[in-house]
């Protein structure tokens, strides 16, 4: 009845377009939680980088990681000063975002031995043992 009535769809797209108008809007990362049989996601309001907690920035980096994956894009430090509306100057604090996602493990090295600066980053899902399915 739902789907007749368009409220909702089949084809799952519902998440992808979350999570782009996330990032589209620079929007806090949601909070996904089990609970017993069900799920909670919960999504916040607009929020400035400086009033984030370390969690809400790692989800950040994270899902902004995983769209730049399955777009067949890369996540670098240009792209997180993208997504956080940062200068090309506030590189280092695009810097201090990747090592958070890096050290909760949220995300990982596509090229472990790149340099510095041409280092691209992957969700932890897709790291080196998936990377021939991308």
């Amino acid at each position: 009845m739902m789907r007749r009535s368009h409220i909702c769809e089949e084809r799952g797209s519902g998440w992808d377009r979350i999570a782009e108008s996330i990032e589209f809007h620079q929007l806090p990362a949601p909070s996904i939680r089990s609970a017993e049989s069900n799920t909670i996601v919960t999504l916040s309001s607009p929020k400035p980088l400086s009033e984030m907690d370390d969690d809400e920035k790692v989800r950040a980096v994270y899902l902004h990681s995983c769209l730049q994956a399955v777009s067949n894009q890369d996540t670098n430090n240009k792209s997180i000063r993208n997504r956080f509306g940062l200068t090309d100057k506030e590189s280092q604090k695009a810097s201090s975002l990747i090592k958070l996602a890096l050290d909760a493990k949220k995300i990982v090295p596509k090229d472990p031995d790149a340099g510095r600066k041409l280092m691209k980053y992957l969700p932890y899902w897709a790291g080196h043992s998936a990377l021939s399915f991308m």
